[in-house]
């Protein structure tokens, strides 16, 4: 059996201008993000019948790979060109919807799987640019390439995203303390409501499935967000960035004044009442979790226990995609 597992990811700075409806036409994007010890796992093995068995939130047992309903799982396995007779389950940390990534990231360690299972080497690079492929190109979903890219790389980094398509994909070069005091001041509280990342980002759109000029220069700001909290990391102005954390979302919540959205501003304000020097919605919008910097943390974490916010603690993955099995 051959079991993979990659890691969810936190944005840092930056999130929204990975869409290829942006950096495209914006002289590109620029974000940076955290790939985390929390995993998607996908297993591949011999059935010995021939058929495709997959397990997930849902089981099918079917003969032809165009019988497949799971759309990832279909395209990954005609573009490897895998016959009949495996079986692929998997499993995952945190539930999808959760805004950390999952859709990428179980693309990541589906293809790394299924390409150790057939035999056909790949690096990590070469298995985000694959997952990239199936999710935007093939599939036409309107997200973004970091899930992909920091679930398959690991670690700190900053993610580039050309006009052309390309990405640069560089590690922070943080000293280990800085590295360890953001890992340690970062705070994660699940905020129970579960979303669509698809549907919160076609909302962005217009009826020609182009950014609006008011999205365009939201994320415009959001982008030299993203740069500013790169510098500030790279320098180890961990006080300066944890700010940076509460104006990326301001400029998330004004993209998107739902009511859940205004929801989630009441407990990011809550955070900081209760001593966070910054926080911010993970993801696309619409719940999952919320992200805080905050240096003295025993009255942030019993505020949000109130508000009925549950923590979950977390370390940084330096690994990426792998093989544990």
């Amino acid at each position: 059996m051959i079991i993979a597992r990659a890691p969810l990811r936190i944005t840092l700075g930056g999130g929204g201008t990975d869409l290829p409806t942006y950096y495209e036409e914006n002289n590109g994007g620029f974000l940076v993000a955290a790939a985390i010890n929390k995993h998607v796992y996908v297993s591949a093995h011999e059935n010995f019948e021939n058929e495709y068995l997959l397990k997930y939130s849902s089981i099918e047992k079917v003969t032809k790979v165009n019988q497949i309903v799971h759309p990832i799982i279909r395209e990954a396995l005609k573009i490897l060109d895998l016959p009949p007779g495996i079986e692929i389950s998997s499993l995952a940390d945190i539930p999808a919807g959760t805004g950390l990534g999952s859709s990428g990231t179980f693309t990541v360690s589906l293809l790394k799987s299924l390409s150790t299972y057939s035999s056909i080497s790949l690096d990590n690079s070469e298995i985000a640019q694959l997952a990239c492929k199936i999710e935007i190109d093939l599939l036409k979903n309107p997200v973004g390439k970091q899930d992909q890219y920091i679930s398959a790389m690991g670690g700190v980094r900053a993610l580039e995203f050309l006009p052309n398509g390309e990405v640069i994909c560089q590690e922070l070069q943080l000293s280990s303390q800085i590295r360890l005091m953001l890992e340690r001041n970062l705070l994660l509280f699940f905020t129970g409501i579960r979303r669509s990342a698809t549907q919160e980002l076609s909302a962005l759109e217009n009826s020609d499935r182009m950014l609006t000029q008011d999205v365009i220069a939201n994320l415009d700001a959001v982008k030299q967000a993203g740069m500013d909290a790169a510098e500030a990391l790279a320098l180890g102005n961990l006080l300066d960035y944890a700010a940076m954390l509460t104006n990326q979302w301001h400029l998330k919540l004004l993209r998107s004044k739902t009511p859940i959205n205004l929801k989630v501003n009441e407990w990011i304000q809550a955070g900081l009442e209760a001593g966070a020097i910054g926080g911010k919605l993970v993801g696309a919008g619409g719940g999952g979790f919320l992200l805080f910097y905050a240096a003295e943390q025993k009255e942030l974490r019993s505020r949000m226990s109130e508000l009925g916010l549950r923590e979950v603690p977390f370390t940084f993955d330096s690994e990426g995609v792998a093989l544990i099995s």
